[in-house]
């Protein structure tokens, strides 16, 4: 069958760096950190005591109280970015059938946080079991979909996906095959995520996964630095709108540019780890390509999971030479991780976003806190140290892995008529 061409003609995001794309990507290309000392609990006692937090974050700003109540941080998020996704996008209820307008929508780990505080509140009691009625449909990681079409009456296809770190490029896919298809003509999609509590950064910490940098926040996310001691975590929501192109121009939408394709695998190695030679990701990176119809040489530029791990840069960068041979001393590589922190369930949606706005306007955001080379990786890669650089960008891949060895990568390029 004839696979419809789907396009981006909407974009939003809240992130550490700030409220809007527009911040977002400012702060992207200028190289700034979003990391600090973390505000939203107590971690004195905490081996790390820093994230990439929204700052200032107030939901009713956006949402009515009541509303507001009744939804976990992480769907707070999700309902403040798919707002500025949807209004960027010129979605009417007059331009748009609502029978073909879908959300698919990712969380890694969902209302951890509400979660959280009502197993502490009945377990502070006296055993009688007093729990919000709220409880469930805030915690469940669907509810973002959920509320995303209860809030603009969205009634096509609609549900989450979950693949821990991979999730929202997942959710992506999902999206753009669902459109091209002809499943649907407009999908809400990404992810959102916000875990940084007492349980969250206490697991990772019990894992040995998180930087235990406390004495300089700003540069604890290092990849491919040397010195690097595990990642950064951070929250947020990304949101693109993905739309067949016939239905786009029909309605007359700006276009940003076009998913070329998109794939999964798994390195079914290890609960945690990476396999060490990258096979995952290699194997992904390669049906990725063959999805999309493209060659390695047709990419110029790969947004890297790159969370600063001993383990997960240097697995990359293997598959990396393995996929690219010497096309990948042509690529620019990047990590902006090193400015947002791992976002986790919703690192997809917003590296995806910077891959977007890079093939938009050819520019490379850079990988900030290098400061030391580390001799395991090849000198020739540009992992564009520190500094964005200004290139042509016709193609740009965005790879991303999860616990339990999920691996999901995605290719978006200019969109020529």
């Amino acid at each position: 069958m004839d696979l419809k061409r789907v396009v981006v003609t909407g974009l939003g995001a809240l992130t550490p760096l700030g409220k809007t794309v527009a911040e977002y990507w400012d702060g992207l290309v200028n190289g700034v950190s979003g990391c600090d000392h973390i505000k939203q609990f107590d971690v004195t006692k905490f081996k790390t005591r820093f994230a990439c937090e929204v700052k200032d974050f107030e939901p009713t700003d956006y949402l009515d109280r009541k509303e507001a109540r009744k939804m976990d941080r992480y769907c707070q998020f999700a309902m403040v970015a798919s707002d500025e996704a949807v209004k960027d996008a010129g979605i009417t209820k007059d331009n748009v059938n609502p029978e073909r307008v879908g959300v698919i929508f990712a969380s890694g780990i969902g209302g951890l946080i509400t979660f959280q505080e009502e197993v502490i509140n009945f377990a502070s009691g006296d055993g009688t079991p007093r729990f919000n009625p709220f409880f469930i449909p805030k915690m469940i990681l669907d509810i973002a979909a959920g509320q995303i079409s209860m809030r603009h009456g969205f009634r096509g296809p609609n549900y989450a996906v979950v693949s821990a770190c991979a999730s929202s490029t997942n959710a992506i896919i999902d999206a753009f095959d669902s459109i091209r298809l002809n499943k649907a003509d407009i999908i809400v999609t990404g992810g959102s995520e916000a875990v940084i509590s007492a349980a969250g950064v206490g697991g990772f910490n019990a894992m040995k996964a998180l930087s235990e940098r406390n004495d300089s926040p700003q540069t604890a996310s290092p990849p491919f630095d040397k010195d690097r001691d595990g990642f950064v975590m951070g929250e947020g929501a990304g949101v693109l709108i993905l739309e067949s192109l016939e239905h786009a121009l029909a309605r007359g939408a700006k276009i940003y540019c076009e998913i070329a394709g998109g794939g999964g695998t798994a390195d079914a190695y290890h609960i945690t780890a990476p396999h060490p030679e990258g096979l995952g990701a290699k194997n992904v990176m390669h049906v990725t390509l063959n999805d999309a119809g493209m060659t390695a040489g047709d990419i110029d530029y790969i947004n890297v999971h790159g969370t600063s791990t001993p383990l997960g840069d240097l697995a990359e960068t293997k598959a990396i030479l393995s996929v690219f041979g010497e096309h990948a001393y042509n690529l620019n590589i990047s990590s902006t991780k090193s400015m947002t922190g791992h976002c986790l369930g919703a690192a997809g949606a917003l590296e995806a976003l910077a891959c977007i706005m890079a093939v938009t306007k050819n520019i490379i955001p850079p990988t900030i806190n290098h400061f030391t080379d580390d001799p395991e990786f090849d000198p020739r890669l540009n992992f564009t140290f520190n500094k964005a650089q200004h290139r042509v960008v016709n193609a740009a891949l965005s790879n991303t892995f999860g616990f339990g060895g999920h691996n999901a990568s995605m290719i978006v390029k200019k969109y020529i008529a």
